[in-house]
C-alpha cells in the first residue's frame, strides 16, 4: 500500500485489528506543502473508529457557510454548513493535506512506513503476504496490472490550478462562469486555499504564462478573486488536468489484492469527496478483515464500498459537466439549486 491518506488509514486500522503491516511509499518523505481538504462527517466518524478523529479535528477548523456565485458576485445557491451540522452533529472540517498525513503517519510506529520504496510488480508481494492493499493513487500501476487499460484514466475536460495564498478570507465557496470556475476556502488565519478550473483540451498550455492566463480569465470577477491572483507569485501552485477512472471497475478485489481510494475510483474533485472516500475505504477494509478470514473479508469490503463510491464518482462527474456548461446557464443554476436542496453527501 502507498503512504497516502487511504493507505495510512488502512494501516492504522489493520494494526488495531492485529495485523502485521508494511506501507511502501514511493516518495522520499511526506509532503510539506499542499492545499486544504474538506473532511466530511462520515469520514470523521471513520477516523474516530481508528482513534485519530480528535487529532484530525484539532489539526483543522470547521468550515463556515459559503456560496456558489456568478462572476459578478450574485448568489446562485448557499452552501449551508449549518444544515450539515444539524443533520450529522458536526460540520465539515478543513484540514491541509500535510497536516492530515502528519496525524495519520504519527499514529503508526517506526518501521511500518518505508519511504523511497516504489512497488512496480506486485507478484512477489501477493506471494509473500496474505493481503496486498493497492493504494497507489490515481495513476495506479496495480489497477492497470489487474484490469488493463480498459479501466483507465479518462480526461474530464478541464485543467486546474491549485494554490494557497497569504490572505484572510471570511467565507469560501465557488464562482461559476462560462467554462470556468474559481474556488476559495479559508485554511486558517492569513491563509486561503484557492483553485481555478478551465474547460480546455487535454494537455492545454496557454499562450500566456499561467499567472497572466488566470488574470485574463478571472481578473474581472468579484472580490476577493483578484486579490488572490495578485498573490500568485507567492502562492504554492500546482497544475494538472482532471481525470477519472472509466469505465468503473467490476470489482475492488482480485484474489488477495484490494484496491482503494483513487486507485479504485478516482473521481473529479467536484464533490470534495476524494480524500473522504479513501479514508472510509481504508477503515472499512480493516474492519472487514478484522476477523482474519481474508476471502470473506475482501468480498465484504467490495460489497460495502464499490457501489457507493461509484455512485459518488458518477455524481461528481455530472457536477463537473454542469460546471463546464457554456449554454443554458439559467437551467444549470436551477438544477444546481435543486441538487443541493436534497442535501450534501455528508
Amino acid at each position: 500500500m502507498g503512504g497516502g491518506i487511504g493507505g495510512l488509514a488502512t494501516a492504522i486500522g489493520l494494526r488495531a485489528a492485529g495485523w502485521q503491516v508494511g506501507v511502501y511509499e514511493r516518495s522520499d518523505t511526506l509532503p510539506a506543502t499542499g492545499t486544504g481538504l474538506g473532511i466530511w462527517p462520515s469520514a470523521l466518524r471513520a477516523l474516530d473508529e481508528i482513534g485519530v478523529g480528535a487529532a484530525v479535528r484539532a489539526a483543522g477548523l470547521p468550515q463556515r457557510n459559503g456560496a456558489i456565485r456568478r462572476p459578478d458576485g450574485s448568489r446562485i445557491v448557499t452552501l449551508d454548513m449549518d444544515q450539515v451540522r444539524e443533520k450529522h452533529g458536526e460540520p465539515v472540517h478543513l484540514v491541509s493535506r500535510p497536516a492530515l498525513l502528519g496525524v495519520l503517519s504519527s499514529a503508526l510506529p517506526g518501521g511500518v512506513l518505508s519511504f523511497g520504496s516504489p512497488v512496480g510488480d506486485i507478484t512477489a508481494l501477493r506471494r509473500d503476504h496474505d493481503v496486498v492493499v493497492a493504494a497507489d493513487g490515481i495513476g495506479s500501476r496495480i489497477r492497470t496490472a489487474l484490469f488493463g487499460d480498459r479501466h483507465g484514466l479518462r480526461y474530464a475536460g478541464a485543467t486546474v490550478w491549485r494554490g494557497t495564498a497569504d490572505l484572510d478570507v471570511a467565507t469560501g465557496g465557488e464562482t461559476w462562469g462560462v467554462g470556468a470556475r474559481f474556488g476559495i476556502t479559508p485554511q486558517g488565519p492569513g491563509r486561503t486555499n484557492w483553485y481555478a478550473v478551465l474547460t480546455a483540451p487535454e494537455g492545454y498550455r496557454p499562450a500566456l504564462d499561467d499567472a497572466d492566463e488566470l488574470r485574463r480569465v478571472f481578473g474581472g470577477w468579484h472580490d476577493p478573486i483578484p486579490a488572490v491572483l495578485d498573490r500568485y507569485a507567492t502562492s504554492q501552485v500546482i497544475r494538472h488536468d482532471l481525470h477519472h477512472v472509466a469505465p468503473a471497475l467490476p470489482s475492488y478485489t482480485v484474489g488477495n489484492v484490494a484496491l482503494l481510494g483513487d486507485a479504485a475510483h478516482a473521481m473529479t474533485p467536484d464533490l470534495g469527496q476524494g480524500a473522504c472516500q479513501a479514508i472510509i475505504d481504508g477503515v472499512t477494509l480493516a474492519r472487514c478483515l478484522s476477523g482474519g478470514e481474508v476471502a470473506a473479508g475482501l468480498r465484504a469490503y467490495d460489497r460495502e464500498r464499490r457501489r457507493p463510491t461509484q455512485r459518488l464518482a458518477a455524481t461528481s462527474l455530472l457536477v463537473n459537466r454542469m460546471s463546464q456548461a457554456r449554454r443554458f446557464l439559467a437551467l444549470r443554476d436551477g438544477v444546481l439549486r435543486l441538487a443541493l436542496s436534497l442535501g450534501p453527501p455528508a
